[in-house]
């Protein structure tokens, strides 16, 4: 029982580390001492609530510029305008700055004067979503924690665009038009602590080359993937969460082993081509399978070998710890194999 709440808070962990600063940021605590009335200035445009300080709302105003932000501001909101340029001098007292979101607006590349970023030396989050961007904006600040671009025209990354980002833990590129070419092998150097990694409803045929070892969320969903290469996990030995949901995976383009990695607790492969289930670790906890071409299930197969557990030990602390487990919208018929149920005994639910 030990074990399994253990491993229960470890998931839980995981699942929320991304988020753990965000929560930090928001909830500050100002120091009413360090500005004075005379700093409560607020552009005509946007509302200043006097009981948050800090924060600036300029949203849903039909803005096409971004007003001179005061000093005071470590919150920015600005999305839903018509804002198509970023440049410097908006900016040029605001060193305080730690949010800023630009969500749904018109702002394109060139739009983005070259320092007008880079210059917000404590800039931890940046919502550029919805907007007009065909490639990854280039220089950002060095600060900078989660950079969110879902849902522009991205195709390119540009050489060197991440090098000094050593702070990112979350990069959003989710419903862009990147290919397999936008990418080189040092592509994603620099990212030492990436942790979410988002690249779903893209043009990809092949897995990202060269990810950050520090990558524990990899979402690839609604791509055109057809294989994984050999060993394709070494590099990112920390993997927990694997999105690869609408693909086009069959079971010839899988690695030998499958997807028999301990650090995977969380695996999605629905609507693909499998017929077979893959090769699993025994440290897997969630299994979505639906919607393949899976006729039937080889216990034999897919059950972790006894021989990889620790010898003499309780079998629900040390077996496998598949709880869930989904496989309808194939071409399997019921009853569950009783096999099944032996080999993993920890299963909550079966959906076939």
């Amino acid at each position: 029982m030990a074990g399994t709440i253990c491993v229960t808070m470890w998931v839980l962990f995981i699942t929320n580390t991304v988020w753990t600063r965000s929560v930090r940021q928001v909830y500050e605590v100002h120091d009413s001492e360090d500005w004075t009335i005379h700093d409560f200035e607020c552009p005509m445009e946007c509302f200043c609530p006097p009981s948050f300080p800090t924060a600036l709302y300029c949203e849903n105003r039909g803005l096409k510029e971004i007003p001179a932000i005061p000093s005071r501001i470590w919150y920015l909101y600005l999305q839903n305008n018509l804002i198509e340029t970023i440049p410097e001098k908006p900016f040029e007292n605001a060193t305080q700055l730690r949010w800023i979101n630009l969500n749904k607006n018109k702002i394109t590349n060139y739009g983005i004067e070259k320092g007008a970023l880079s210059q917000l030396k404590k800039l931890l989050f940046l919502f550029l979503e919805d907007n007009e961007l065909e490639e990854v904006p280039s220089p950002l600040p060095r600060s900078l924690e989660q950079l969110q671009l879902a849902r522009n025209k991205v195709s390119r990354i540009p050489q060197g665009t991440f090098s000094n980002l050593e702070n990112l833990t979350l990069l959003d590129l989710q419903n862009n038009k990147l290919v397999d070419n936008a990418f080189q092998r040092d592509t994603f150097k620099g990212l030492k602590n990436l942790m979410q990694l988002n690249m779903a409803k893209n043009a990809l045929k092949n897995m990202p080359p060269r990810l950050p070892a520090n990558t524990m969320q990899l979402f690839l969903d609604n791509n055109s993937i057809e294989g994984i290469p050999e060993n394709y996990f070494n590099v990112i030995p920390k993997v927990a969460f694997l999105r690869l949901n609408h693909n086009k995976l069959s079971d010839a383009g899988l690695p030998s082993r499958g997807f028999d990695v301990s650090s995977i607790l969380d695996l999605q492969l629905s609507h693909n081509q499998l017929t077979k289930v893959p090769r699993i670790s025994a440290h897997l906890q969630h299994l979505h399978l639906d919607h393949n071409k899976i006729k039937s299930v080889n216990v034999s197969v897919i059950c972790p070998s006894p021989s990889t557990l620790p010898a003499e030990r309780d079998f629900f602390s040390y077996g496998p710890h598949l709880r869930y487990l989904r496989l309808d919208g194939n071409e399997i018929k019921p009853p569950i194999p009783m096999a099944l149920m032996t080999c993993f005994r920890l299963l909550q639910a079966v959906i076939i």
